[in-house]
């Protein structure tokens, strides 16, 4: 029996010492599938950023991180490429202009941008400035974000962007887009409840002034996975088909239906599947086709959103994951309407989409450092005593007698016998040294039996429980409330490794938890090589010197969607553009101190002084504190307020 476990150990060991590379990493990370163009791993054992695409220059992001540290910019922190922005940008128009040129389409594309994926002024200004060569417009979905818009864009730069005015509507709202169309903008007021029709005719009336206006078609055609139901006929916003006619109808009482230029639909978020994609488009262009023929002024056909990206690098139609690529989502979505006019012999429209997620999804980059880990301690049994009573007689007799062959039976055995020995405890037949002997003999046989399946094929489903329980446990440097609540709230998967040590083989499977006193706030779902979710991440043993790890397509709805859990905040963000010499570094957002966060939620710092100094003076008088130590306690205190709310 002993030499069957030697034989296991030994075969375990012998796979472990085949040199380890960085080819190894970009497999077991899956780095490839998710990261390409612009993240690989280099020679060095780091991950390399390019954010032009592969064959470009490249950012170390070790050695950047280490830069940073040395400036006093420390993890958690956001990294941002505006380059890959740009590229997102450049790719998607570049795939609709070669679809365009592919099937004779006798009209153009035209992106916006929905402002709430990412709303902080950086990035709308990046896009903006970055898009302004394709004419790429903005999406607002509320009064703030169309206020920003308005202000952001140029008409007189990109004279051909559009302003996509989506949303709830109320009169101030409209009354902003009807304004904005006197800037030059071309505001398209998208009426997505049947009420706002009349409601955008009544405030044009009254301003004079004409309005560009949009439907929102509540297709049959129905999203999938997270948010399929978001669409569909119990979607929440969109008309149905005799409500457009409706719709038709009042514009022409209204002689104003050269004011209908636009069709928009939306199915949902990160779509899948492409075949979902085709049906849609096939539905709304044939809804666009009728109203060209009912006699109104059609010019676009808006496409929503929902060009998903792929998390996890498997290239199929799992949630985290999708089927096609960004060139097949144009060709299919050109060659859809180009079929429908041709049939119907009326003019192409100009394409739009409001691809949000897969514009600014890579560009972001989350770095933190792990403060510690944890493992369970499993060090072999002391030999028995005379007197051992009969539970932990029983344990050690399994741990002795574990192999290959039994190690499934022997992990029940023990489970059972560890249940037997803490209900003698409770009813005081063990004493606390009994109870301790017996949970280090249950984790000692825990050890033994997730050693062996190391080193099998395929694990029994019924000891996956056991690998969980003995993985190690990384304490990070961050909230996930905070930088990643999609994370949590939702079960998005998004790629997370380390940045380097990539050249040396992870042993360690753990999970990771984060700075909050909450039991959600960890990160147990990460990619697996087969195409699958796995609970436990392969990592390395910390060994008292910075271990860093990224989490990578951030850039999309995380940033603007964190709270104030714990009283963490917000985590400094910076910006890193390519340059010839190398690259440049701007701070974009400073990271907030605790007297920050603490303003957020209504404590004024110098209130909080008063109380504290008014309770020192108390306890001086009662002599329950030196003066000494009430100085410093006061100036600590103080201090404190300029602190980062994360740890050094």
């Amino acid at each position: 029996m002993d030499d069957a476990m030697d034989d296991s150990l030994r075969a375990w060991h012998s796979s472990m010492d085949q040199p380890w590379t960085g080819a190894d990493s970009r497999e077991l990370y899956r780095i490839a599938g998710w990261g390409e163009p612009y993240f690989d791993i280099n020679a060095e054992g780091h991950v390399q950023v390019t954010p032009m695409g592969k064959e470009t220059a490249g950012v170390d992001l070790f050695k950047l991180v280490q830069r940073l540290d040395g400036e006093g910019i420390k993890p958690p922190l956001l990294l941002r490429f505006p380059d890959i922005l740009g590229d997102r940008l450049h790719r998607l128009q570049d795939c609709f202009d070669q679809a365009i040129a592919r099937y004779g389409y006798g009209n153009e594309y035209r992106g916006v941008y929905p402002v709430k994926c990412n709303q902080y002024r950086h990035v709308v200004a990046d896009v903006v400035r970055l898009g302004q060569p394709y004419n790429f417009g903005l999406e607002a979905g509320s009064k703030p974000e169309l206020m920003l818009a308005i202000a952001m864009l140029d008409p007189s730069v990109a004279p051909k962007s559009l302003l996509i005015c989506n949303g709830y509507k109320d009169e101030n709202y409209i009354e902003l887009a009807l304004l904005a169309t006197q800037l030059g903008h071309r505001a398209i007021i998208v009426v997505e409840q049947p009420e706002e029709l009349a409601f955008t005719l009544a405030v044009s009336e009254k301003m004079n002034v004409p309005p560009l206006i949009g439907l929102r078609a509540k297709l049959s055609s129905q999203g999938i996975g997270r948010w399929g139901s978001s669409s569909g006929d119990r979607a929440k916003f969109g008309l149905t088909v005799p409500q457009i006619l409706q719709a038709v109808d009042s514009l022409k009482q209204a002689k104003m239906i050269d004011c209908l230029q636009l069709l928009h639909y939306h199915i949902g978020s990160q779509l899948s599947a492409i075949s979902v994609v085709k049906a849609a488009i096939r539905e709304a262009s044939q809804i666009y086709a009728e109203l060209v023929l009912l006699g109104a002024n059609m010019q676009f056909l808006d496409v929503g959103g929902g060009l998903a990206v792929d998390y996890n690098g498997s290239k199929n139609n799992s949630p985290a994951s999708k089927n096609y690529n960004m060139q097949n989502y144009a060709n299919d979505v050109v060659a859809t309407v180009k079929d429908t006019c041709d049939e119907k012999n009326i003019p192409a429209p100009i394409l739009v989409s409001e691809s949000g997620r897969a514009i600014a999804s890579h560009q972001t980059v989350l770095i933190f450092n792990i403060l510690q880990s944890h493992k369970i301690n499993s060090a072999p049994p002391t030999q028995t005593q005379q007197t051992e009573p009969l539970a932990l007689r029983n344990l050690r007799e399994t741990y002795n007698t574990i192999t290959p062959e039994n190690c499934q039976e022997a992990y029940h055995d023990a489970v059972q016998f560890k249940e037997e020995a803490i209900s003698l405890f409770n009813l005081g037949y063990l004493s606390l040294g009994d109870r301790a002997c017996a949970e280090e003999l249950y984790w000692s046989c825990c050890q033994k039996i997730s050693t062996i399946i190391q080193s099998q094929p395929s694990t029994p489903e019924d000891l996956t429980e056991l690998q969980q329980n003995m993985a190690t446990t990384y304490y990070a440097n961050l909230s996930i409330f905070q930088s990643i609540p999609d994370s949590w709230a939702i079960h998005q998967l998004f790629p997370v490794m380390p940045i380097h040590r990539l050249n040396e083989q992870p042993l360690n499977k753990g999970t990771i938890v984060d700075l909050t006193c909450d039991s959600d706030g960890r990160i147990n779902h990460f990619i697996d090589q087969q195409n699958n979710q796995k609970k436990l991440l392969e990592l390395h043993e910390v060994q008292g010197k910075p271990y860093y790890l990224g989490l990578f397509l951030m850039g999309a709805y995380q940033e603007t969607m964190g709270n104030f859990h714990n009283l963490f905040g917000r985590i400094p963000v910076v910006d890193v553009t390519i340059t010839k010499e190398g690259y440049t570094l701007e701070k974009v957002l400073p990271n907030q101190t605790i007297q920050n966060v603490l303003s957020k939620v209504q404590y004024s710092p110098d209130e909080l002084l008063k109380g504290l100094q008014k309770t020192t003076f108390k306890a001086i008088k009662n002599d329950c504190l030196t003066k000494e130590k009430a100085a410093h306690l006061i100036q600590t205190y103080q201090t404190s307020f300029s602190n980062s709310t994360y740890l050094d």
